[in-house]
C-alpha cells in the first residue's frame, strides 16, 4: 500500500507548457503516472506530446478528466493563485513544487486549502513518489524501489541520498514525501507520520529534518505518543552557525529551539534511531531500532 498517491491517481499539471512543467511532465509520464490533463491559461485546446489535453483552467480539466491531484510548476508570483484555483476546483491533493513563494501568500493559501478539505504538499518541495505506481513531482524514479519503508523529509536532495542508500541495499519504499523547507507549508511531519502509522504497507519510517523551527521536536513527541512502528531520523545542518540561514527559508536557528543538538535530543528521547550520517539509515532500518 502507500499514502497520498498510487497507480489510480489522476494528475493535472499546472504550468504544463513551461520549461520545468513540460520536462517533468515527460518524466512523470515515462514513470507511469496517470497524467490526465494540463493547464496553461490561453493554451486550452492544445495537447502535450499528442496525448495529454491542455485546458485554460483547472475547473475545466477536472470537469473533463476527473483529475483528483494537481502538481504546480509555475513562477513564485503565480503559485498562490494556482493553489487557490486547484483547491477551488475540488482537487483533493495539491503538490506545489515552486520555490520562493512569498510567506505572506502562504498565510492566505493555507486556510483556504483547509476550508476546501484539500491537502497541500509544499511549496518548495520535490513532491512525492509511491515507487512502481505514481510519481508526482521531481523525485528521480530510477533511485526508488517498491517496498515497506515510508520516508518524509524537509530536504529534497537529502531525500534522494537516503532513498539511494536504501534502494542500493535492497530496502524498498512504500511512499517518499518531500514536505518542503519553507517556514509555512501545507503538510507537516506529523501528517505524514500519522498516515504511515495507519498504512498497512509501511513497516518502518524514516524522518529527515533540519535546523530551524520546532517541527522535528513536535514530530518526536508525536512518535513517542502515537507511532508503534520503527522510526529512524537524521537532522541536517549540524555545523550551521546560529543566526545564519542555511539552504531553506525555514532553516535558521534563532535561540536554542532550532539547533541540531536540541532536535537530536528530542529524537533520542522519543526512541527514534538517529543517524550520524545518511549512510547509517541502512543499518538502523535493518536493526529495527525505534
Amino acid at each position: 500500500m502507500s499514502i497520498f498517491v498510487n497507480r489510480d491517481t489522476r494528475l493535472v499539471v499546472q504550468g504544463i507548457t513551461g520549461r520545468d512543467g513540460s520536462f517533468h511532465t515527460s518524466q512523470m509520464m515515462a514513470y507511469g503516472t496517470r497524467v490526465v490533463a494540463g493547464v496553461t491559461p490561453g493554451k486550452g485546446g492544445q495537447t502535450f506530446e499528442g496525448k495529454v489535453p491542455v485546458f485554460n483552467t483547472v475547473a475545466d480539466a477536472v470537469r473533463e478528466t476527473e483529475a483528483d491531484c494537481a502538481v504546480i510548476y509555475v513562477p513564485p508570483a503565480g503559485a498562490a493563485a494556482a493553489i487557490f484555483e486547484a483547491a477551488d476546483a475540488g482537487i483533493g491533493l495539491i503538490v506545489c513544487i515552486t520555490e520562493g513563494v512569498p510567506v505572506m501568500d502562504m498565510t492566505r493559501v493555507l486556510p483556504f486549502v483547509r476550508e476546501r478539505g484539500a491537502r497541500l504538499i509544499g511549496p518548495n518541495c520535490p513532491g512525492l513518489i509511491t515507487p512502481g505506481e505514481s510519481k508526482v513531482g521531481i523525485i528521480p524514479g530510477n533511485i526508488c524501489l517498491p517496498g515497506r519503508v515510508g520516508l518524509v523529509s524537509r530536504s529534497g536532495t537529502l531525500t534522494y541520498e537516503i532513498v539511494n542508500h536504501l534502494s542500493r541495499n535492497g530496502i524498498g519504499q512504500s511512499t517518499c514525501v518531500g514536505i518542503g523547507g519553507d517556514p509555512l507549508n501545507g503538510t507537516s511531519f506529523i501528517d505524514c507520520l500519522r498516515a504511515f502509522q495507519d498504512d498497512d504497507g509501511t513497516d518502518s519510517i524514516v524522518i529527515l529534518g533540519e535546523i530551524g523551527g520546532v517541527d522535528e521536536q513536535n514530530a518526536a513527541a508525536f512518535v513517542q505518543e502515537y507511532v508503534t512502528k520503527t522510526v529512524v531520523g537524521f537532522i541536517a545542518g549540524q555545523t550551521a552557525p546560529p543566526g545564519r540561514r542555511m539552504g531553506h527559508a525555514g532553516a535558521i536557528i534563532s535561540g536554542s529551539s532550532g539547533t541540531a543538538l536540541e532536535k537530536i535530543a528530542a529524537f533520542e528521547a522519543a526512541g527514534i534511531g538517529v543517524m550520524k550520517r545518511p549512510a547509517d539509515v541502512v543499518e538502523l532500518v535493518k536493526a529495527g531500532r525505534g
